[in-house]
């Protein structure tokens, strides 16, 4: 397996291109399979995720061409649509799970295996599969996979309340509901940038929908939908991660195609802790405002609030700062397997439970360190840029799925980083 080197010390300056978002893109792209009229996505991020997703559709029956070195993704669902989706393919990544929304409401029926992913925590699909019963669709898990099937083969709309704002649920019901007859509303909907990027895209293509970005969506089914072209919003995560290299590490950089709104609570944190984001035409430029970087609270929430997919970045900012932080993560139960990897180059940490209690050092100590899952590991990257000597971070194939070209981004703006083969 390949592994990262890092070698720490040095401050960045100059600027980082930021990708479209992998988990709009991973939602986009399913869209496809609503119409028999073309869907291109532009702005595409080039990732491994991406790549499992068009391997799924292509499985389907659908038509995936990858255009402009893979930044363009030019989809036709125009021929005959498979309703199976195979555990081989699902198994590696869990938004493949959003193929099922899309398939009962143009074909009325589908099999997708239970998906896979990071293991970071239970995501049951039961939030998925209770909401498009509502929508009159019959489900039965046999054998790894869920069968469902919409009654007289079409769903219905529904009033669905979700238990919590589940993001992935909220996108398969959004697209299911696009063909359903009559009005579905979406109580307690997720609100994330990802969301109303799907609506956006899904309106484009003739649906019908109000709401999105709040927490009560509407959509009312029509009988068809059209092709489109949309562009893939600014991946969040991404733009989050590289604001962290600066302020970990020191330097300034400028972050092309970020945005504030995308991260307001996250931006409140790091203003708490001394760092400065500055609003340019091209994007955000990061900085450290004076000195050591100051101790914060976090607690991770669905959007507007602090995102779960930054908190193992954040932490290891907080490692070196000034005073003692406390993270609390209230999504994922499993999502500090970080932290024993973050200790092994001398950081202070204390896990009870779903909190974290981190006492920031001087400095952090290179050390070979194993990635756990994908935000885990470009924390430890981050690490690595603030530490004294050499980092090695092995298992970063769990990073492909989420970070394109992150050697070159970084050592772009004067890391001190390379990927090794088979290390």
């Amino acid at each position: 397996m390949d592994s990262i080197f890092v070698r720490g010390g040095k401050q960045l300056h100059g600027q980082i291109p930021i990708a479209g978002a992998k988990n709009a893109c991973l939602a986009l792209m399913p869209a496809t399979l609503l119409s028999d009229e073309p869907l291109t996505l532009t702005g595409a991020p080039r990732l491994s995720d991406i790549r499992t997703m068009t391997e799924l559709l292509q499985s389907l029956g659908a038509e995936v061409t990858s255009l402009q070195e893979g930044q363009v993704l030019a989809m036709s669902s125009h021929g005959r649509i498979e309703t199976r989706a195979d555990y081989d393919i699902v198994r590696k990544m869990r938004a493949s799970n959003l193929v099922l929304g899309p398939l009962l409401a143009r074909e009325g029926h589908a099999e997708v295996s239970l998906p896979g992913g990071c293991a970071i925590g239970a995501r049951p699909m039961d939030i998925h599969t209770d909401g498009l019963a509502r929508m009159g669709a019959e489900i039965e898990l046999k054998d790894g996979y869920l069968h469902a099937k919409a009654q007289g083969g079409k769903l219905k709309g529904a009033v669905i309340d979700f238990p919590f704002a589940s993001v992935g649920a909220t996108e398969n019901i959004m697209m299911a509901a696009t063909l359903a007859k009559g009005t579905t509303v979406i109580n307690n909907a997720a609100r994330e940038p990802e969301i109303v990027d799907l609506a956006t895209c899904l309106r484009a293509m003739g649906a019908q929908i109000d709401g999105d970005g709040t927490s009560t969506i509407k959509v009312q089914g029509v009988d068809r939908l059209k092709g489109a072209t949309h562009r893939v919003v600014t991946d969040r995560i991404e733009l989050g991660t590289y604001m962290l290299a600066p302020a970990i590490c020191g330097g300034e950089v400028e972050l092309l195609g970020g945005r504030i709104d995308l991260l307001a609570a996250f931006c409140e944190k790091l203003d708490a802790a001394g760092i400065a984001v500055t609003e340019t035409d091209m994007g955000l430029k990061v900085a450290r405002k004076n000195g050591r970087i100051r101790a914060v609270d976090v607690t991770t929430e669905p959007f507007p609030g602090f995102p779960t997919d930054l908190q193992a970045q954040m932490m290891a900012l907080l490692c070196t700062a000034e005073g003692t932080s406390r993270l609390e993560e209230t999504i994922f139960e499993n999502r500090f397997m970080h932290a024993p990897e973050l200790i092994r180059m001398g950081a202070d940490i204390d896990v009870h439970g779903g909190t974290a209690t981190v006492t920031g050092v001087e400095r952090l100590k290179g050390a070979p360190v194993m990635a756990t899952d994908l935000r885990a590991s470009v924390s430890l990257i981050l690490a690595g840029l603030a530490a004294e000597g050499e980092t090695r971070v092995a298992r970063v194939y769990h990073l492909d799925r989420g970070y394109e070209h992150v050697v070159t981004k970084l050592s772009g703006v004067g890391a001190d980083i390379e990927r090794i083969k088979g290390q």
